[in-house]
């Protein structure tokens, strides 16, 4: 090997909310293990939000085990930025073993154990392609090349990198600019510009909210919006989900869940913005054009710019060796574990991995579980 190879009982790969919970309860069960994250710095994919991203629920309701977030001062719902700091504060006080920037390019099979493949010194790209800033270009290129042996991987990695935007017709052909929220900073470069939002959930809600004071807009969703109750936030969206997912195990139909309630928290900001009538939504188009966009019954709509809010998947190449998935994107699980390969465990990225586990509340609900499985299974094995 022409690099550097270390051996622990349980590596994490990722080093944001999902990974740092992970984190905080291994260390409290004294085990031996690393964290490996590709950012530059602490902070997760919250150091690349939008500017003016609020949290769903107060500080409060927002913490990862062991330490509450403080309040963000003059904001009830903390900003993207706050968290940030919080998650960068967290790795601090409980000394969690961050490597970083490691890139993992694969996970393997090695003699029965796990073996991490990755690269040194080599930060992380923004999903468009372009590294966020110079302290994560790697150094010379391709950085060292190294290898982590565990015998349990914890894969954190979460859906920021993986964008998704809709096969539309006439995509190529549009002249203007195409985005996704992953691109999308503030208002200012859109001032005085046509945009198109596209997406029903909640990142279009606060775009737009924002985006309508500078620019004019346009909101497209596949359905019509359906608004939360002005009372209901993250802390309710969490009770309600975790109130499905255990009448789920216990074989019972699950109560009306967030999707019959709604699927827009209205935070201060998206209130503002629905009572001077900016969020008005139309159908969506069914095709772009060289200008703008289409409907089928040949109304068109001339724009500059396309902003995709469509979601996400799930960051899972890196598993690909492994040869676990369904075809669908998916690893099928029994709870967090990999069904067909047991040293493997998958955490944050959705309910599919534990009830809102990819908050941060839920993450560390679903993290407690999970170790306390892996430091079991490791008691086991001496």
């Amino acid at each position: 090997m022409d690099g550097t190879e270390h051996v622990h009982d349980v590596v994490v790969v990722g080093g944001g909310q999902a990974g740092l919970a992970a984190g905080y309860f291994l260390r409290r069960a004294k085990a031996d293990f690393a964290v490996l994250d590709s950012g530059g710095g602490p902070g997760g994919s919250w150091t690349e939000y939008w500017d003016s991203l609020r949290l769903f629920s107060p500080a409060e309701h927002s913490m990862l085990p062991g330490w509450w977030m403080p309040a963000e001062e003059g904001r009830e719902y903390p900003s993207a930025r706050h968290v940030a700091w919080y998650l960068g504060e967290y790795e601090r006080r409980y000394e969690l073993p961050v490597h970083r920037p490691v890139r993992v390019e694969a996970v393997e099979r090695a003699d029965g154990a796990l073996r991490v493949v990755a690269r040194e010194g080599v930060g992380r790209e923004h999903p468009s392609g372009a590294t966020r800033s110079p302290s994560e270009r790697p150094p010379g290129g391709g950085g060292r090349r190294a290898e982590w042996r565990a015998r349990y991987v914890i894969s954190a990695t979460g859906t920021w990198r993986a964008p998704h935007v809709p096969d539309v017709p006439g995509r190529e052909l549009f002249a203007g600019r195409q985005l996704h929220t992953v691109d999308y900073r503030g208002p200012e470069e859109f001032a005085g510009q046509r945009v198109v939002v596209v997406g029903g959930g909640n990142s279009a809600a606060q775009i737009l909210a924002e985006l309508s004071q500078a620019a004019e807009t346009t909101w497209a969703t596949p359905r019509p919006p359906r608004f939360l109750p002005d009372d209901v936030d993250g802390r309710a969206l969490f009770d309600i989900a975790t109130r499905a997912q255990r009448a789920e195990r216990r074989g019972e139909k699950a109560p009306e869940g967030v999707g019959g309630l709604g699927d827009i928290v209205v935070v201060p900001t998206v209130r503002e913005a629905r009572e001077r009538g900016a969020l008005k939504a139309e159908p969506m188009f069914d095709r772009l054009t060289r200008t703008g966009v289409a409907w089928a019954d040949g109304t068109a709509l001339d724009c500059d710019a396309v902003l995709w809010c469509t979601g996400f998947r799930p960051v899972l190449d890196h598993l690909a060796p492994l040869g676990l998935e369904d075809g669908r994107g998916r690893i099928p699980l029994e709870g967090a574990r990999a069904a067909a390969e047991p040293r493997l465990f998958l955490l944050g990225y959705g309910n599919w991995t534990g009830a809102a586990s990819a908050t941060l509340i839920g993450a560390g609900r679903t993290a407690k579980a999970t170790v306390a499985e892996i430091t079991a299974a490791l008691a086991r094995q001496g």
